[in-house]
């Protein structure tokens, strides 16, 4: 039987491409519509390992797990966890020359929420951390600023907790930032300092959960998600982040991808970047 898998690997039918489509986009917002060979090639592995002989069988083994590990696994395989430090660089730039400026201003009470959302293996709210502290420097002990982090698979988030990366991740930041937030920790190897890494909360979030916290968000930070989002998802996303966006707060998405303004309430600031307006009440 395992021969015969290893040689015949199995095959979607129509009627499980549908089912397994419809499942992931119920519960998770993907989008599989166009992904049926992908879906095919990269899970052929985790049959056979499993030694299971059709996706029928793979699919009951999704919905019956309670445990999530095997969706995590699963999630892992059909999306794209690739990042590294400071992605799409001119993001943080306008994040530390603009927004920041512009929040401190506007923040008396010297609170800030941001939210990287999607955050993938760490190294984008932990960016954001080392242009907050470069920002405010000896002043950042008088902000209260949180950084909260969300994914959905529990297994990036483990090794984004570690803050531990090679050093092909940290090649494009500064010198001083690498000397100034990095430990070397062994052979090519290199963690975050404890100070910047306390600064980040990870936690497991779904995007197509309600989004329900104590405090509105000064920045959202959801680059290279929405990719794998229908357009009808994606504005349901958008505007919930819409409505969990602080007075004045910023949105940065990925180059890649593009909010229908014809139907969003923020406002457009520049490619991939926008804004929550300040209503007549909330001017200061």
């Amino acid at each position: 039987m395992q021969l015969d898998i290893l040689t015949n690997p199995p095959k979607l039918t129509d009627k499980e491409f549908l089912e397994l489509k419809t499942f992931v986009y119920d519960k998770y917002g993907i989008d599989l519509s166009r992904k049926r060979q992908l879906v095919e090639a990269r899970l052929a592995t985790t049959l056979r390992s499993k030694g299971l002989t059709n996706f029928g069988q793979y699919l009951k083994l999704l919905k019956e797990d309670k445990t999530g590990e095997e969706i995590t696994t699963f999630l892992n395989r059909i999306t794209t966890n690739y990042s590294y430090f400071a992605r799409e660089a001119d993001h943080f730039d306008f994040l530390a020359k603009t927004v920041l400026p512009q929040l401190a201003a506007q923040r008396p009470t010297r609170e800030l929420r941001i939210w990287s959302a999607g955050c993938s293996t760490g190294q984008e709210p932990y960016t954001i951390a080392m242009v907050i502290d470069q920002f405010f420097g000896e002043k950042k002990r008088l902000w209260d600023t949180a950084i909260l982090a969300t994914d959905i698979s529990t297994n990036v988030l483990n090794k984004a907790q570690t803050g531990i990366y090679p050093l092909r991740d940290i090649e494009n930041l500064p010198p001083l930032w690498k000397s100034r937030y990095f430990t070397r920790i062994g052979e090519d190897q290199y963690q975050v300092v404890p100070e910047i890494r306390k600064e980040v909360i990870f936690r497991v979030f779904n995007l197509m959960d309600p989004i329900i916290f104590k405090k509105p968000f000064d920045v959202i930070f959801c680059r290279n998600v929405m990719i794998y989002f229908d357009k009808k998802t994606t504005n349901q996303l958008i505007e919930r982040f819409y409505n969990a966006t602080a007075e004045g707060g910023y949105l940065f998405i990925g180059h890649s991808e593009t909010i229908d303004r014809t139907v969003s309430k923020y406002k457009y600031i520049q490619p991939a970047v926008y804004q929550k307006p300040i209503s007549d009440k909330g001017k200061i």
